[in-house]
């Protein structure tokens, strides 16, 4: 934790503030003694910051595009971040006017993968065909992700996403594990990856968003065992591989301790020393369980909102149909009914671990304002936020994975 605070000390000579305090305007630059100008710092406070005049852009394009504008405009930092080639994001625009196009021109993509893949395998080259399997199995999640023009399709791509990334794991570096630990009746799948070296290492479970998979996770984990981490990304309820099984559900402290119970037996992995990160809708879901399950040593809240249904208004219309599908709701309405139960009020007082809240100040889906009310109603958290960062700040990877990763080792130790 000694590195972590003193970024927080030099930061309060800037653009931080302390507990239950406010900002009085945008973050700015600053400039150094020696005149060097310097980009925005994040605002990192014990507390909740205001983000009074950052200009937020969230809904602000949305007039005027059809679904393949509006996908790539919101989307296309995320798939850049978690590995998809800009060439191949440029070609299936060029190839899509309309939204019925998207599954199939994804489908295209991975498929160029995945033979290179195969070609690769049949020589005997198996970290280049694991590699290709990986950005294979992520151009078929994208093309399902919040498509469903056609549900043959969309189902068959969701079974190439798990298929192909499966023939990639013992191949990674390091290797991952596909593991099912039992839930009500069925499973929750997950993908376990250890660091080279360590005999016990510290475990954090990554939990996806909305239209988020766990094989989407595959750069984030690098992250996390880099710094000597083991990671287990998973599909939970209403989650990809589980969205036929289970629908969404706000209760995830069962989830987790569900999972937990079932590493029980492992010895490779640490079960004393357990955190949790979140992305977007995950960002709601580890929290909730942590209120509960007191196992997790440690919790980030990655771009997650306080109370989707305050912010369910100003989603775009893919993301509505995505909680639709997710759900299994008959219309918006009944998923706009089912969105009130997925909220932290009355919920954060009873988070007693540590728990790091990360966000842009340019979230165009959850207001920077969500976060800020996540950190002020924490007993023991720490808001990062980036003013230039959209949703997820995946525009901005490279500042937040780091710090993110760093602040888990310390809390693991």
């Amino acid at each position: 934790m000694r590195r972590f605070s003193r970024l927080l000390r030099m930061s309060s000579r800037s653009s931080t503030v302390g507990p239950g305090s406010h900002t009085t305007g945008a973050p700015r630059s600053t400039t150094s003694s020696a005149g060097r100008s310097r980009t925005p710092s994040p605002i990192i406070t014990n507390g909740a910051a205001s983000t009074a005049g950052a200009r937020n852009t969230r809904g602000s394009s949305m007039a005027g595009e059809n679904k393949v504008q509006l996908a790539a405009s919101h989307w296309r930092p995320r798939f850049v971040a978690n590995g998809i080639d800009m060439n191949d994001f440029d070609g299936v625009l060029a190839a899509t006017s309309e939204w019925k196009d998207w599954g199939p021109a994804w489908l295209r993509v991975g498929d160029v993968h995945r033979n290179l893949a195969e070609e690769a395998a049949r020589a005997r080259r198996m970290l280049t065909a694991a590699e290709a399997w990986q950005r294979a199995a992520w151009c078929y999640h994208l093309g399902k992700f919040l498509w469903f023009e056609d549900r043959a399709l969309h189902d068959k791509l969701r079974e190439l996403t798990i298929a192909t990334y499966r023939k990639a794991l013992p191949h990674l570096d390091p290797p991952g594990e596909r593991i099912e630990l039992p839930f009500e009746g069925a499973i929750i799948p997950g993908i376990l990856r250890r660091p080279r070296g360590g005999s016990r290492p510290p475990l954090v479970l990554l939990v996806p968003g909305l239209d988020s998979s766990k094989e989407e996770l595959y750069t984030i984990e690098n992250d996390f065992l880099r710094r000597g981490m083991a990671t287990l990304s998973i599909d939970g309820p209403g989650q990809s591989e589980n969205a036929p099984r289970f629908p969404i559900r706000p209760g995830w402290a069962p989830v987790v301790a569900q999972i937990l119970d079932g590493l029980r037996g492992r010895k490779d992995v640490d079960l004393d020393r357990v955190g949790l990160m979140g992305i977007s809708m995950g960002g709601i879901y580890g929290p909730r369980a942590a209120a509960e399950e007191k196992r997790l040593r440690a919790v980030i809240a990655l771009a997650g909102p306080y109370d989707l249904s305050e912010c369910w208004a100003a989603l775009n219309p893919l993301t509505k149909g995505g909680y639709v599908f997710y759900t299994k709701s008959r219309d918006e309405a009944e998923a706009f009914e089912k969105s009130k139960a997925l909220t932290l009020r009355g919920v954060l007082d009873k988070v007693t671990c540590p728990l790091l809240v990360i966000h842009g100040a340019r979230d165009r889906l959850f207001p920077p304002e969500q976060a800020e009310r996540i950190a002020r109603e924490a007993p023991k958290a720490t808001l990062l936020m980036y003013p230039d960062g959209n949703h997820v700040c995946n525009n901005i990877a490279y500042k937040y994975r780091p710090a993110m990763a760093d602040w888990m080792r310390d809390q693991l130790g």
